[in-house]
């Protein structure tokens, strides 16, 4: 990014990104500063066990403008109880966080335990609900089920379906629900015109922008570990996609962002 680029472009808001994973434990600091060179001046920072809690809290009480968000991946069951989510209601209680999560649904194959998955979900949709917390939801090709579950749950919820590769319906359908969608480093590639056609089609105040680091790098770091930093090249991807100037993309997404989470100047 240019100098002139880094002077008018509104920070940044990376609303998914997990800088407690031992990915970083060598070089975190370094990451956060790269990413606040790149203009991210927010993150959002997901858990993904209980036993991750201690340092996430630790991690955003040293840096401004990192948020906590405090869950249970259906992608870990092997490392969760029951009793977590007991432990969750009992953390939350003592540890404000802007969001419950990383929390959802995993039905790729092999799927594992489905009727757990549900179970913990449901469990998060009861806390979210108690704490008038937006959820950070995980739908990997479940987002059907989880607009049903939605439904289901007869109470209001809000949150965000991070990593959204649904349809344009299915991203209307979970907006009508209360739920944002986040876009992050699949839409850079070039094979994925299906995202990239349905990026086109989302409305302007339900867009936020993530990367997912370490994880689901984008096309000019294929094979690399992602970071926040390289958030700069979803808004260049997607503003290229939607005809739009990347500066007023960047101020409406963390607009979403803050009034999502609640936080932010």
């Amino acid at each position: 990014m240019t100098a002139s680029r880094l002077h008018t472009t509104p920070r940044l808001f990376d609303s998914h990104a997990h800088l407690d994973a031992t990915a970083f434990d060598g070089d975190r600091a370094q990451v956060l500063q790269a990413a606040r060179a790149a203009g991210v001046g927010e993150i959002l920072v997901p858990s993904v066990t209980a036993a991750t809690w201690h340092k996430l809290r630790d991690l955003c009480a040293q840096e401004p403008g990192v948020y906590p968000a405090y869950g249970l991946h259906p992608c870990y069951l092997d490392q969760h109880v029951d009793a977590d989510l007991d432990r969750l209601v009992g953390w939350l209680r003592e540890n404000p966080a802007i969001a419950v999560g990383e929390c959802g649904l995993d039905l790729a194959e092999p799927v594992p335990d489905r009727r757990r998955q549900l179970r913990l979900l449901h469990g998060q949709f009861e806390i979210a609900h108690r704490f008038d917390l937006p959820l950070v939801l995980h739908a990997r090709h479940a987002f059907e089920t989880m607009i049903l579950e939605l439904r289901r749950f007869g109470h209001p919820l809000h949150g965000v379906v991070h990593s959204f590769s649904g349809s344009a319906e299915q991203a209307r359908e979970l907006w009508k629900l209360g739920f944002y969608v986040g876009i992050g480093g699949p839409v850079t590639h070039a094979r994925a015109r299906r995202l990239r056609r349905v990026v086109t089609e989302i409305a302007d105040e339900q867009l936020l922008l993530e990367t997912d680091a370490p994880d689901q790098p984008g096309a000019a770091h294929r094979g690399a570990r992602n970071e926040p930093a390289f958030i700069v090249e979803v808004l260049d991807c997607v503003a290229a996609l939607r005809g739009e100037d990347a500066t007023a993309l960047a101020r409406r997404t963390t607009e979403n962002a803050r009034r999502l989470f609640g936080v932010g100047a």
